[in-house]
């Protein structure tokens, strides 16, 4: 029996870095497991669109996909916008059975990726006792987004940090300059900003113009095509195309 094909649907961006980015995790999913397909498409700004893609697949005879957010919270997006695009599209094609995985985060692969891109930004592990993390996100003004990235940093904060504060980029508050200098404030001497975001674009951009406005000691990278993140793309398909209490061998 073949494997459903893996279908990972992006927000999308005007900015080129977006989906250059989307692309090249994408890519990475393929290299990790040889024989999947792996398609992308598109909520909005890029090609292909979702509704687009589904099409294709269906007329060249695929049978089933799992539609994959590539979202780090439970939010608007994840809520409504793919699921009416996907309801649309199975009203559209009948004999292409759709399911939508989970969005990504929380994982402990998501943390094991922002702790990349902070060591690769600089911080070494003996610095960890002595600064204070901002854990930077988009934003979003859905209660359980917001609860999400709180509980997060409250995590964070057990893995050696002397501190850490949330931030978002839009929708809510303390944005980024406001959490750095709220750390200083409390006598924390090196502030270090990771996004909590997947790709560049308009918001990543605002979190690093408050990274810098407030003097930052660090700012970390995008998580990007991160190996643990292509690793966490692959164990949510998993999860949305084997039923409960089903073997993955079956």
């Amino acid at each position: 029996m073949s494997h459903p094909v893996l279908l990972v649907i992006a927000h999308g961006s005007r900015d080129p870095r977006h989906a250059a980015t989307v692309h090249a995790l994408t890519q990475r999913v393929r290299a990790e497991r040889p024989g999947l397909r792996v398609e992308t498409a598109f909520l909005e700004f890029n090609a292909p669109s979702v509704p687009r893609v589904l099409e294709r697949l269906a007329a060249e005879g695929a049978d089933e996909v799992v539609a994959l957010p590539l979202l780090l919270t439970r939010a608007f997006h994840a809520k409504t916008d793919i699921p009416s695009v996907l309801r649309e599209a199975r009203a559209r094609l009948p004999r292409l059975h759709i399911r939508q995985a989970d969005v990504l985060g929380p994982s402990p692969l998501l943390n094991a990726t922002l702790g990349r891109r902070l060591r690769e930004a600089g911080v070494r592990p003996g610095d960890i006792p002595r600064t204070g993390l901002v854990l930077a996100s988009a934003g979003s003004s859905d209660p359980e987004a917001i609860a999400v990235i709180a509980e997060i940093a409250r995590e964070l904060r057990h893995t050696g940090w002397c501190a850490v504060r949330p931030a978002f980029a839009s929708a809510s508050l303390p944005r980024t300059e406001d959490a750095v200098r709220a750390l200083r404030a409390e006598g924390v001497d090196r502030v270090a900003v990771a996004p909590y975001v997947i790709a560049p674009g308009r918001l990543p951009d605002r979190i690093a113009a408050g990274a810098e406005a407030a003097g930052a000691d660090v700012l970390a990278d995008v998580l990007g095509p991160a190996p643990e993140l292509a690793r966490l793309l692959l164990d949510r398909y998993d999860e949305a195309r084997v039923p409960v209490g089903a073997s993955l061998s079956a």
